[in-house]
């Protein structure tokens, strides 16, 4: 985490609906960065990574969804991994050495970080995953690619592949024989790009003239949502953020009672949010120098059931004619619990953070058989899947890098 938050210019942010995604992306992360990149090298980073949009749709009069699944990978996680991709690639050029990046997957991560550093000079990239836990389509996004993308199916949780990362880098044997990083949004160069779509997204409800929003975020391992309240440190003014999670409600049993109390995590239908132990929950603390009531200031939460997540799907399709992936359904539900709570004068934005196409089992046949299947997921029809199987062991994963240098 940078030592300071640094705060966004008030007439830049005073005249957000004038600058593109790409433009504002620009401004953001050279406020954080500083000098260690120049502006000229930023500028054609931000070109080549944020090559597609993040548009926000209006639902109703106060009601919007930031559609965040137009990248390569279809998921949010597109921002970050090609950001990060292609900063490591900068940052790594003229060293001999290959970068290895571990990264431990509920879902739509791995299937991003394998397509932003797919091919990229001096990368290897090692995704772990939780065996029977992703999606089909997820899991083809992960172990079809070959080149420097290599895949480990493990047999637990997410919460297991997620130790195995973190082990790994306080291990000293690895450590000296491997230049290692992460991809998870336990690094920060994940969560820097993440806040450029907040700033976007206050930029066209700006346009519509209003100036009062709430976002509601699809929340799992907290790095979205960290995102957005770093964005809110550097001055975005939003009004509130909701963390919406499944019955994996760690962080909404915090802000209720005061104690935080990771339980092993519940497979459900948003596999990605699936996560009992969020590692970004000690950063957002930190942002909010570990003051609980101020926290419960700016976040709200709410969890919900598979049934209510069903239930989400249907009323959304009904009512708008709008397919949510699981995720973005929970997210939804919660903005609508939120505008009950606290109605009126003022727009909630919930974020759509993964294409419906890759839950293909999640909806009824009636609203599955609108769904478009883009080009990209039809590319991986037939690919064969290639992963190493190894259970949640951490000498096993150790002696499996060792062994593969």
């Amino acid at each position: 985490m940078p030592e300071d938050i640094p705060k966004l210019d008030a007439h830049f942010l005073r005249n957000l609906q004038h600058y593109s995604l790409q433009e504002i992306a620009s401004k953001v992360a050279g406020t954080l960065i500083g000098d260690d990149i120049p502006a000229d090298d930023l500028d054609r980073i931000v070109e080549e990574a944020i090559d597609f949009e993040a548009p926000v749709r209006p639902l109703d009069s106060d009601m919007a969804v930031l559609e965040l699944f137009h990248g390569p990978s279809l998921a949010f996680k597109d921002f970050g991994a090609r950001f990060m991709g292609r900063v490591m690639a900068y940052l790594s050029r003229g060293d001999d050495r290959v970068l290895d990046v571990l990264v431990a997957t509920s879902g739509d991560t791995g299937g991003a970080v394998a397509l932003g550093f797919l091919g990229v000079p001096g990368t290897r990239v090692t995704i772990l995953y939780p065996k029977g836990k992703v999606s089909p389509v997820q899991e083809l996004q992960l172990t079809t690619n070959g080149r420097n993308i290599r895949a480990i199916e493990v047999n637990g949780t997410f919460d297991d592949c997620q130790a195995l990362v973190k082990e790994a880098f306080n291990d000293g044997v690895l450590r000296s024989a491997f230049r290692l990083t992460s991809a998870n949004s336990i690094n920060i160069a994940r969560l820097i790009p993440q806040a450029f779509y907040y700033f976007h997204a206050y930029a066209q409800i700006l346009s519509q003239g209003i100036e009062d929003v709430v976002f509601s975020v699809p929340s799992g391992n907290f790095g979205n949502i960290g995102a957005g309240l770093l964005a809110y440190r550097m001055g975005l003014p939003a009004r509130r953020f909701i963390a919406a999670t499944n019955i994996n409600d760690t962080v909404v049993r915090f802000l209720e009672s005061g104690r935080y109390e990771p339980r092993p995590s519940v497979q459900t239908l948003a596999n990605a949010m699936d996560v009992g132990n969020p590692s970004n929950w000690v950063r957002i603390m930190d942002l909010f120098g570990h003051d609980r009531q101020g926290l419960k200031e700016v976040i709200a939460s709410y969890a919900f059931t598979d049934a209510e997540t069903r239930e989400g799907i249907r009323m959304l399709f009904d009512r708008y004619g709008c397919i949510a992936c699981p995720h973005t359904a929970i997210a939804w539900l919660a903005a609508e619990a939120y505008r009950k709570a606290c109605p009126g004068g003022y727009a909630a934005v919930f974020l759509a953070t993964a294409h419906p196409c890759k839950f293909p089992g999640v909806f009824p046949a009636d609203i599955a058989g609108r769904i478009a299947v883009p080009g990209q997921v039809k590319a991986l029809e037939g690919r064969r899947k290639e992963a190493v199987a190894l259970d949640a062991d951490f000498g096993a994963f150790k002696a499996y890098l060792l062994g593969n240098p």
